[in-house]
């Protein structure tokens, strides 16, 4: 079949063999992977779920990893990451993702607002090291905060698909209860499962009027609550997926009992280490474009940006790695761990590695 294709992309050189499939139909595709929208439910204030049907080519994914995805809007390619909520090992082409408006976020308010059936988005197959080990451990405990839900409920869904006798925790944190996607299901995850525990908080600042009364603060993580919800936690593995605040709280706590190998996470925010800008210096050369431009301390991908460069992305907290480019020479640092990094002609991420005086990157 591979060989057949070959032949045909080269009867229709120049033009790939996809862009004449897609005048048939969008999502129909030799080499690219694509899907169609057939379902948008909005069910949830902020959130849309949308139901996928891929090409033949996807070959699914590991419960808590993530895919890419392209969205056209305006004529440009957009690419994020989104953490599919079904169950691995699923035997048909069809996925859903479950996608949160964020203040700002191009992609997600576009597909909130503007998704619905017959749309067609690009693919990426699923990556990413944030999964259930094929050997299931004795006992799991989820965490997870906000839009942070989705990788972990993939695992509780495959969990329960799978018959999984061991002990389950899922412990989901969310500012309103009308704001956690999947409810229903969750529920009946646990009815029909007597090993299954799902537990929710509805954190409150202290100083907060609750129902007319003033809140000393509750709902937030701490070893109490650890010890509350899954007592066992010192010989489980634990999934943590959400806020910055909350995963620091889960990593803390585990370092601290000696079991920082039992936390496993995923962050869907970058969390940077401070840089200055009056401390930058130098100048940054995107010498593939033949541009320049005075280093403002900022990460490479928003001074290409800012430059007029349009320098391709996926997630822009280096986790995709959609964004590497080529340092030909200069020192960066890594805006998540602070390193520095001198070497020249180095694949670099550079939405998350700012230039450290005079920089010349391959853009």
């Amino acid at each position: 079949m591979v060989g057949l294709i070959d032949l045909v992309q080269t009867l229709t050189t120049p033009h790939p063999l996809d862009r004449y499939l897609e005048l048939v139909s969008p999502a129909l595709t030799a080499r690219e992977l694509r899907a169609e929208v057939t379902h948008v439910s909005r069910a949830v204030p902020g959130s849309v779920t949308l139901t996928l049907r891929t090409s033949r080519r996807w070959r699914g994914h590991k419960a808590g990893q993530y895919i890419q995805i392209g969205v056209l809007i305006d004529g440009v390619r957009h690419v994020r990451c989104y953490s599919p909520i079904d169950p691995e090992g699923g035997s048909d082409r069809f996925l859903q993702l479950t996608v949160k408006a964020h203040p700002g976020g191009l992609v997600s308010n576009y597909l909130h607002d503007h998704a619905e059936p017959g749309m067609v988005v690009n693919l990426e197959p699923a990556s990413g090291v944030f999964a259930l080990p094929e050997q299931r451990p004795a006992k799991v405990l989820l965490i997870s905060g906000g839009s942070g839900i989705t990788p972990v409920l993939s695992m509780l869904r495959t969990l329960d698909a799978e018959a999984y006798t061991g002990e389950v925790t899922f412990l989901h944190y969310a500012r309103q209860p009308e704001m956690i996607p999947h409810r229903a299901e969750l529920a009946a995850i646990a009815n029909r499962r007597p090993n299954f525990r799902v537990e929710y908080r509805f954190p409150v600042e202290p100083g907060t009027v609750v129902n007319g009364e003033t809140s000393t603060g509750s709902g937030f993580f701490d070893y109490d609550e650890l010890e509350r919800v899954a007592p066992w936690f010192a010989d489980a593995q634990t999934f943590v997926c959400g806020p910055p605040p909350l995963m620091n709280a889960v990593k803390n706590i585990f370092e601290a009992e000696g079991l920082a190998d039992r936390v496993h996470s995923e962050e869907f925010t970058l969390t940077t280490v401070p840089v200055d800008p009056s401390e930058a210096t130098g100048t940054v050369t995107f010498s593939g474009s033949d541009v320049a431009a005075e280093n403002n301390g900022s990460s490479l991908l928003e001074q290409a940006e800012s430059a007029g460069l349009t320098p391709e992305y996926g997630c822009r907290m280096g986790i995709c790695f959609s964004c590497t480019a080529t340092k030909v020479s200069g020192c960066t640092r890594n805006l998540r761990t602070g390193e520095l990094d001198a070497d020249p002609d180095k694949q670099i991420q550079i939405c998350v590695n700012a230039p450290v005086g005079d920089v010349d990157i391959a853009l």
